[in-house]
């Protein structure tokens, strides 16, 4: 699972906790195991947002989208 993200920095103990967050969930609704589970946090400047993630991976992948976002207004 690779998750993209700006505007925010993580400690090493933040980083920890939701790794293991996600993973629990992954483990637990695909019925798998922790060792199959990987996470990593991609960080991205928001100037680049809409060409490095919208546009390939949201608007331009519609039928793997299970959760759209809301963005709002900054």
């Amino acid at each position: 699972m690779d998750i993209s993200y700006y505007g925010r920095e993580f400690t090493d103990e933040q980083k920890e906790r939701l790794g293991r967050a996600l993973a629990d969930v992954v483990v637990e609704h695909f019925s798998t195991y922790d060792g199959a589970v990987s996470v990593s946090l991609h960080p991205v400047d928001r100037k680049d947002w809409t060409e490095q993630v919208l546009e390939p991976r949201i608007t331009g992948r519609p039928d793997l989208l299970i959760k759209a976002p809301d963005y709002r207004p900054e």
